[in-house]
């Protein structure tokens, strides 16, 4: 790896097994499968304060320094040897859960659980998210991993109010023209979220986006996770709370994402008429890299009708449905209880976690979904708040 001074920064120290068995057991649990892949949590801690940070579901919003869990080298270690990780298939995020991967003190872990991968000739794809400073020097260290493929995704939301957004927008957007000047081996996405309706959906909002859009190779735009912890906490501070109601799903307004696909929409070009412009994270992720998405969401065909025209040749190439029997049994093996059915849009399971459907789905490249949990149209994957009844 080359060699930059920050990347020498003495390691954070390690929580003894005390302090560990005192944190909320799924904060102490380092790996979570979650949608985009693998995630590797073992720094915990971030002081930037975001109103609406998933921390809070943790329990651990109040811990400002970051801290570690293990070292990185265990870490990895315990990613790789996890019984749902698949060499060359599984999706990895590092650091999006209880932290900052950029943060000063943090980044050095990052840098070096990023070598670790590399060195270990592992072409997964990789996602560092964050809404820090990005320099340079990083950049420099970012291009230097031959094997993984790596995509850094800028969080950016323009929200101006200080109690939900304390961190000024302009250094992610200024992180994104850096990092997306000098990308090489690495993709960059503008993760423009949360969006939330008259906080940060004005006409000036929806401009600024589509101007940072032009300084990445993909552009994600979502909603807001708004659950009761959330929620607890506008309403403790004063903070003004968007929803009357919480959801166990992302909450994305149909007038929100009309209005959004207004702002970026380009009749004049027939081959993309919105740009690079995905709902989903992998899809963004996986156009970045020239790659049919991961996820399988080409199944559900109206996520696509926004994508460019040989990103959706691409997908529909790659899209395959699985054999019944072969995904029977594999779902069988990792306790799915009742039917067990592939549709044209998704294998439909019941009694399997988040997890094991992950897992199944990830090795498929198909969607995968509880049918106690059922995805409606055009709303895939989104709450119900700010749709119509039917």
């Amino acid at each position: 790896m080359t060699d930059i001074p920050h990347a020498r920064r003495r390691p954070l120290p390690i929580l003894t097994s005390e302090q560990i068995a005192a944190l909320k057991p799924q904060l102490a649990d380092v790996i979570e499968y979650r949608k985009s892949g693998l995630s590797l949590n073992h720094i915990v801690g971030c002081p930037l304060e975001c109103g609406y940070c998933v921390r809070h579901l943790f329990d651990n919003f109040e811990m400002k320094t970051p801290r570690a869990l293990m070292s990185d080298e265990a870490a990895v270690e315990l990613l790789t040897g996890h019984h749902y990780f698949q060499p060359h298939l599984t999706p990895i995020q590092v650091f999006n859960r209880a932290t900052d991967p950029m943060l000063p003190v943090v980044k050095p872990h990052t840098f070096t659980v990023l070598r670790l991968l590399d060195e270990c000739g592992l072409t997964n794809h990789v996602l560092v998210i964050t809404r820090w400073r990005v320099d340079p020097d990083d950049c420099t260290i970012l291009n230097s991993f031959r094997n993984i493929k790596l995509t850094v995704l800028v969080t950016h939301s323009g929200i101006d109010h200080p109690g939900i957004e304390p961190v000024d927008s302009a250094i992610a957007a200024a992180s994104l023209r850096v990092l997306y000047a000098r990308a090489d081996r690495y993709r960059t996405i503008l993760y423009w979220r949360p969006i939330v309706p008259g906080l940060n959906d004005s006409d000036e909002h929806l401009k600024r986006a589509v101007e940072l859009s032009q300084h990445a190779h993909a552009t994600v735009f979502t909603g807001l996770f708004f659950r009761k912890e959330i929620a607890a906490y506008y309403r403790a501070h004063g903070l003004p709370e968007p929803y009357s109601g919480t959801a166990r799903r992302k909450i994305m307004p149909e007038e929100s994402e009309h209005r959004i696909l207004k702002a970026f929409h380009r009749p004049a070009d027939r081959d993309a008429p919105w740009g690079p412009l995905f709902r989903k994270t992998s899809c963004g992720v996986a156009y970045a890299h020239g790659e049919a998405d991961y996820n399988g969401h080409y199944g559900i065909r109206e996520l696509c009708d926004i994508c460019p025209v040989n990103q959706l040749n691409l997908c529909r190439s790659a899209w395959k449905r699985p054999d019944e029997a072969v995904v029977t049994a594999q779902a069988r093996e990792l306790g799915a209880v009742g039917s067990v059915e592939v549709t044209n849009r998704a294998i439909m399971v019941e009694g399997l976690d988040e997890p094991p459907r992950y897992f199944l789905q990830h090795t498929h490249g198909y969607q995968v979904h509880d049918r106690t949990k059922p995805h409606h149209y055009r709303r895939h994957g989104r709450a119900d708040i700010g749709w119509p009844a039917t």
